[in-house]
């Protein structure tokens, strides 16, 4: 095998820009915008705000607009629809209904919604501190200080940053508990900030600052969502061919960047080819090593390379990643489960998984609703004969027709 994959937009970016545009002093265009539901769901969002957003093309151009209506938001499993949203509806004046599908109502977001009251903004959440919840804005937002608790989700600290130039202080955003996980998140918040000429201090740990003013219009060209190429690249580690993901930048803030040492680690030839036709390639060795890592900063790779760790000739131990409990599902216990289910010989802790070599075999291996648990499933499947993954359709979160790029790479003569 030796095959050559594009990959569609980062949701990560797509969404964080389509909030600043909606929050900018001007029209903005979204470059190569990733069109997935989860990004579907923030334009409609934010033109259910007031602003325009055009997604007809693959550019998606953004005019911003009064938020003053009510409204209702529909969060689907849109953890940055859930999160990155309120804070911008509280410069509204309306009221502004927040509710998802049934899984979010078990996601975490009451830190954000108490920063908020503690920034002046009426929320009513019933005391539950999750969906459903509705926001009532009076068209500005004082602003100044906060301190949460972020040790669940950067999103937390992205959330009340994207909006904070907007707020009549700024907002000055303090961590106080565990270790904030997924720092590049954060960082790339903070780096598409600064394109939009917004001020932020980030020199001091746990605290990041953002004075008030313009958010100026920015036009934004999406990377390759790197997380999405996780399962590609696993290809070429447990086939022992080559998978080239076009397009890898040389310098990223996506935590999915840190592939390239995770399959260094476990055994593969990593390569960043630079000139047209560029890309990261792959090539799989014929030897799958265990690893021992701390995934706490990379932690929606945790599916995939638990996948590849059940699949390696010597034993693994990832760590740090007890704040993915909290994802689309309790992703420790998912994998846990799916994982021993084909005979994997696997541990769950309570900040990760210990997995030993062992034989698996075929059966049902089920998503939870969860797109990176589909990716785990679909790379035991390339190795495994009868692995049936339910429900592969869920990847669309993030990578929609994804099941017809996979079946494509596996047929012989055909690319995805």
């Amino acid at each position: 095998m030796d095959v050559t994959v594009s990959l569609p937009g980062s949701k990560s970016i797509t969404n964080r820009a389509l909030v600043l545009a909606a929050l900018a002093d001007g029209p903005s265009v979204v470059r190569r915008a990733l069109r997935s539901r989860d990004t579907v769901l923030m334009a409609a969002a934010m033109t259910r705000l007031g602003s325009a957003v055009d997604t007809s093309g693959e550019d998606w151009t953004v005019t911003p607009g009064a938020f003053g209506s009510d409204t209702d938001v529909d969060c689907g499993l849109a953890g940055t629809v859930m999160r990155f949203v309120p804070p911008a509806a509280g410069l509204s004046t309306g009221r502004v209904s927040f509710d998802g599908d049934p899984h979010m109502r078990s996601r975490p977001v009451g830190e954000v919604l108490g920063a908020l009251r503690a920034l002046g903004v009426a929320v009513d959440d019933g005391g539950r501190g999750a969906l459903p919840f509705v926001v009532r804005g009076t068209g500005r937002v004082r602003g100044g200080t906060v301190v949460l608790d972020a040790s669940s989700s950067s999103q937390f600290v992205s959330a009340l940053l994207l909006s904070g130039a907007r707020y009549d202080e700024g907002v000055d955003v303090r961590h106080d508990g565990k270790p904030v996980p997924s720092l590049p998140h954060i960082e790339m918040t903070v780096a598409m900030l600064r394109e939009h000429g917004v001020q932020v201090d980030d020199g001091d740990a746990d605290r990041w600052s953002v004075a008030p003013g313009p958010i100026r219009p920015v036009d934004h060209l999406v990377e390759p969502d790197l997380s999405n190429a996780a399962p590609f690249l696993a290809l070429a580690a447990v086939s022992g061919g080559t998978v080239t993901v076009r397009d890898w930048p040389a310098s990223t803030t996506q935590p999915g960047d840190a592939l390239r040492e995770i399959l260094t680690l476990m055994g593969c030839a990593v390569e960043l080819v630079t000139g047209p036709g560029g890309g990261l390639r792959v090539t799989g060795t014929g030897e799958l090593r265990g690893i021992d890592h701390d995934l706490h900063d990379v932690g929606e790779l945790t599916p995939a390379v638990a996948a590849l760790c059940a699949l390696a000739s010597s034993p693994s131990h990832l760590r740090g990643i007890a704040h993915i409990r909290g994802h689309e599902t309790d992703r420790l216990a998912a994998l846990a489960t799916e994982l021993g289910a084909l005979g994997a010989d696997v541990t769950e802790h309570p900040d990760g998984l210990s997995l030993r070599p062992a034989r698996l075999h075929g059966g049902v291996f089920h998503t939870y609703a969860d797109h990176r648990m589909a990716h785990a499933g679909v790379i035991v499947g390339a190795a495994v004969d009868g692995v049936l993954v339910e429900d592969v359709a869920t990847t669309s979160k993030t990578f929609p027709d994804f099941d017809v790029a996979w079946s494509r790479l596996l047929t012989p003569g055909d690319a995805p």
